[in-house]
This record gives structure tokens, C-alpha cells and sequence, in this order.
């Protein structure tokens, strides 16, 4: 099963060594599975290691292949991260990030690669090398390697991560302060969901600036926890932030868009029948209906009508109301000849997609662009649109990949990828409610 030098592991030998995993005996004692929970752990440094070979070695061929093909230099590797990102189910950034990072492993930190592949160290910790040491020469790199290797086992993420930090900094002072000043162009704001309709607002500033927003949030609120404030000095900090960035009085004072995919009487009251607040089910017989938060995602129906109803006078809040045919339950859409898509097109694509359509990336939309090319006929109407992060819509641009609708019907708007090396991809919208 496992191969050797002249007969390699190939698709189904690996699909059946995933098949024998789980089919593990499980009447075995406590030392066995701690045994096995060892052995294991070994396994994924090893797996982690080939999937690194396999990914480097794939990038490096249809590179060459683009080039013979010549295919323009700022052009070649189009393509490459997204096919990587769909092979292992995950967004086209995380994959093109994650291919370099496997190039040089490979190639250039052979000690520690070596670690992995015997499972020593875990994928993370490998990655925490070449990610500290991606901007040093490949000398460099080399002598971090050397010293940092024959330690790997032995050390955790933190340890990894100070020791070869150190390590670089001693090798290349100079860059490594020049890369510091660098870094201030990556500054940048991100929103991410969290639990219990919450969500996370990361700021990635420069320290001095960070240090300074954080000690000045602290102040306020020590200042009005000290007043009598009956708020957690946490739930100050967080409302004076909200507040500071608005410009509005009150954090709870926000206008709002609400874009709705609920019924008129789960909007004012209910989906037909008393909500049993023990279950979140409908006693009419239905399941209340979400509404959707342009920006966040789902939530529920009644926060929706919170929002909306108890919000004050003064505060501005939109309802936006999204029709569905009765039968089918399809989003109604409009049509236009136009090559560009109109705004209302493309707000509507944004609220029938959510998030990127490339199956497992669910960045947030981009672009609104043609499904099939608008210079090889195809309209600009919804049914032909989709929403992309800026990556993936590269990358279906690269020769050899091909997307068509395949569906429109009530089940959904389907869009079939398919990738240089003949591979297919389903990508459905999400369904209304």
C-alpha cells in the first residue's frame, strides 16, 4: 500500500490508505490509542510534507508550460493557486500563499523539510520557518536552516517562531528594519463573524500607532468607569470605539441597511404562527425565516426587527426588500444590454452570492463579473454574473480555464469550474430562505 522508490503511491493507493485509517480497530486499550495518537501525529507531518512536494512541483510545471506557451512573464502562474486552492478546498489567497511558501520549503530549507517528512515537526511549525525567513537571501535562509532543524522536535510554535525571528535579525539586521518600515503599506482593516451574531473588526496598524488606540480607549475607559458608568470597562472600550469611527453619540446608533430575504409577517411579527423561543421553531408549523446583513451573513429575524424597530428617531435605517417567485422561490432578477453591469445588478449578484462563488474560498465579493466572457458572447444579464474576490477572477482568466452556467432553474444558480487540468468544480449560490 505504502510503495516504495519504484512504485510510488499513486490516487488510489493514498484514497485507500485514507479508507484503512478510519476503519481502525477501536477495541484496543487506553496505551494503544495514546500510541496511535503519536503515530498519527507523525503521519500528518509526513502527508504535510508530500502535499508540500507534490504542490511545489505542480507550480513549477505549469509555470514552464505558460512560459512555452508564451504566455507574457507578468502573466505566468495565473491560475496556478487557484487550481492548488480547489484541489485542497480552500480560498485561491490562502493557496497562492500557501504554494510559495511550499516552494520553499522544498527547495530551500531541506533540514526541515526533512523534520516534517519524518514527523518531527508539524506542518504549522515548517510553515513558521520559511514564513520568517521568506524575506532572507537563500544563504541565509540556508544557515537558519542548518541551526534550526536538528531542534525542531523539540520545540513549540512560540519557541519556533522567536528562535528563527532571532535568527533572521542577527543574519540581516538591516533588512529586517527596512521590512519593518515596509510593512506600514499593509496596514489594513478587516471584518470577520463571530458567534451569537457578533463579529470581530481587526485592525493590522504600525505598533506606535496600535499602542496609542489601545492606550486611548483604556483611559476613556477608566475614565467613565470611574464616573459611575455601569458598563464593563471591556463594553466601554468596544462602544467608544464604534462611537470614535461613526461619529455618532451612541455606539447602539449606527444606521443600518437591512437586506431582507424574510416574509412581510416573519418581518412584522412572527412567520404565521407564536415563536417558541425554547426551540427557535414556529408553532404555525414553520421554521422562522433569517434576514441577511449586507457584510455579515445570516442572523435572525428578530434582531432584524430590533434593529429596525427599536432603533431611535433620529436614526436612518433602510429596508431593502428582495422578491422571490412564489412558485419556484428563485430571486427575480432584470436583464440589460449594456457590457457593464448596472449597480442594481450588481447589488442584487452581491446579494444573491454572499460571498466569493469559487467553492471554499468565501472571500468577500470584488468583482461582479460575465460567467461566460461578454467577447465571446455573453450577456450581461444576472443569469450570466457572479461574484468573485479579485483573486479568483484572475484567476479564471488564465488560459485553460473555462466556467459555464449550468442551472438557473429554482434549485439555484449553478456555475461548473472547470481548470486547466480538465478538473470540474460545482459552484451553487446559496439558497434564499
Amino acid at each position: 500500500m505504502f510503495g516504495s522508490a519504484g512504485n510510488p503511491l499513486d490516487v488510489a493507493a493514498l484514497q485507500a490508505l485514507c479508507a484503512a485509517l478510519g476503519g481502525l480497530p477501536q477495541d484496543v486499550d487506553a496505551a494503544v490509542r495514546i500510541d496511535r495518537i503519536r503515530v498519527l501525529e507523525q503521519v500528518k507531518g509526513a502527508v504535510a510534507a508530500a502535499q508540500a512536494r507534490e504542490t511545489a512541483a505542480f507550480a513549477a510545471a505549469q509555470r514552464a508550460e505558460q512560459a512555452a506557451a508564451g504566455i507574457p512573464a507578468q502573466r505566468v502562474g495565473r491560475g496556478v493557486a487557484g487550481q492548488v486552492g480547489l484541489a485542497r478546498r480552500i480560498s485561491a489567497h490562502a493557496a497562492a500563499r500557501y504554494t510559495g511558501w511550499a516552494s520553499i520549503l522544498t527547495r530551500e530549507l531541506p533540514g526541515t523539510f526533512a523534520a516534517l517528512a519524518a514527523g518531527q515537526t508539524s506542518e504549522q511549525r515548517a510553515l513558521l520557518v520559511v514564513k520568517e525567513t521568506v524575506f532572507l537571501s537563500r544563504a541565509h535562509r540556508a544557515m537558519v536552516d542548518a541551526e534550526v532543524a536538528p531542534r525542531l522536535s523539540g520545540w513549540g510554535d512560540r519557541a519556533v517562531e522567536a528562535a528563527v525571528r532571532s535568527l533572521a535579525y542577527r543574519l540581516d539586521p538591516a533588512g529586517f528594519v527596512t521590512r519593518a518600515g515596509a510593512a506600514v503599506a499593509d496596514r489594513r482593516i478587516s471584518l470577520r463573524p463571530a458567534p451569537e451574531v457578533m463579529c470581530r473588526l481587526t485592525a493590522l496598524l504600525p505598533a506606535a500607532q496600535g499602542v496609542a488606540a489601545y492606550a486611548a480607549l483604556c483611559r476613556e475607559a477608566d475614565s467613565r468607569v470611574g464616573a459611575g458608568d455601569g458598563r464593563g470597562r471591556g463594553q466601554v472600550m468596544a462602544d467608544t470605539l464604534v462611537e470614535r469611527v461613526t461619529g455618532q453619540a451612541s455606539a447602539a446608533d449606527v444606521p443600518v441597511e437591512i437586506s431582507l430575504t424574510i416574509t412581510d409577517t416573519a418581518l412584522f411579527g412572527g412567520s404565521g404562527g407564536t415563536t417558541d423561543t425554547d426551540t427557535d421553531t414556529d408553532t404555525g408549523g414553520g421554521v422562522e425565516e433569517p434576514a441577511y446583513l449586507d457584510g455579515y451573513g445570516p442572523i435572525p429575524a428578530e434582531l432584524a426587527r430590533r434593529l429596525i424597530v427599536e432603533a431611535g428617531e433620529t436614526v436612518p435605517r433602510w429596508l431593502r426588500r428582495l422578491y422571490v417567485h412564489p412558485g419556484s422561490g428563485a430571486l427575480i432578477g432584470m436583464e440589460s444590454r449594456r457590457r457593464c453591469f448596472t449597480p442594481a445588478q450588481r447589488r442584487f449578484v452581491r446579494l444573491r452570492d454572499r460571498t466569493c462563488r469559487t467553492p471554499w474560498c468565501d472571500a468577500p465579493i470584488r468583482h461582479i463579473d460575465h460567467v461566460t466572457p461578454y467577447q465571446d458572447g455573453g450577456a450581461t444579464h444576472i443569469d450570466n454574473a457572479q461574484g468573485y474576490c479579485a483573486a479568483c477572477n484572475h484567476a479564471k482568466q488564465a488560459p485553460g480555464w473555462t466556467t459555464t452556467v449550468t442551472s438557473t432553474s429554482p434549485a439555484g444558480h449553478r456555475v461548473l469550474i472547470t481548470t486547466p487540468t480538465g478538473r470540474h468544480y460545482p459552484s451553487t449560490a446559496p439558497p434564499p430562505p
